[in-house]
């Protein structure tokens, strides 16, 4: 699989050192292309070991634990070049199809297209309601749960972004203060992505419109 110029960006996401602009920026890029995806991956569950041996310890401990690995973690990304995390990657995921007797699994990702036009690798995300015109402004906005430890970043725009908010439920409940701002004739958009308990984009719907039709 070929080197994308992005890889180098992966380990700052990982650690939560990009503005919201520049994650987003970065999860629109890495969740179309397939070497960044996969070693996205790899990144992910590196952090997911680390996480579960953590907690093992007790509340006093885990301060001093999560400082010396995230020192660790900061180590192991500087001393190791991106071809050498390639390596190693796949090296990891031989090791593993060889002693679980399965497949190797590090493929291309799955693909769904995107509003009729844009490819998309990952898993899709489907919207319940609302999905078509609606007579009133919505209470409460649906979408189809992935499973556990999923954390769902719900997103509304009107011409711009209207509001923004995380659940780990697969519905949310419209803040009074944004229906105000929803008026009769107005078509609205909105999108759901799921992320990963390690904070990784691992799926995206569509961005669905609807109109709130004006009274009769």
């Amino acid at each position: 699989m070929a080197e994308c110029k992005h890889e180098g960006l992966i380990d700052r996401y990982v650690l939560n050192r990009m503005g919201e602009g520049e994650r987003n920026e970065f999860e629109e890029h890495y969740f179309n292309c397939a070497s960044c995806f996969a070693k996205m991956a790899e990144r992910d569950e590196v952090i997911g070991v680390l996480k579960r041996e953590r907690s093992v310890f007790t509340a006093e401990e885990r301060p001093a634990i999560e400082t010396r690995t995230a020192a660790w973690y900061d180590r192991v990304v500087a001393f190791f070049t991106p071809k050498q995390w390639v390596l190693a990657g796949a090296a990891a995921a031989l090791l593993v199809a060889v002693l679980t007797f399965t497949p190797l699994l590090r493929n291309t990702p799955p693909e769904f297209v995107l509003n009729g036009e844009e490819t998309v690798r990952g898993s899709s995300l489907t919207l319940i309601s609302p999905v078509i015109d609606i007579n009133a402004v919505p209470a409460y906005f649906e979408w189809k749960k992935l499973g556990e430890d999923v954390e769902y970043q719900v997103s509304i725009y009107n011409s711009e972004l209207l509001w923004k908010t995380s659940t780990t439920d697969n519905t949310v409940s419209l803040p009074d203060d944004v229906k105000s701002r929803m008026v009769a004739g107005q078509r609205y958009s909105w999108q759901v992505k799921a992320f990963s308990k390690q904070g990784t984009l691992i799926a995206v719907s569509s961005r669905v419109q609807f109109t709130v039709n004006p009274a009769d």
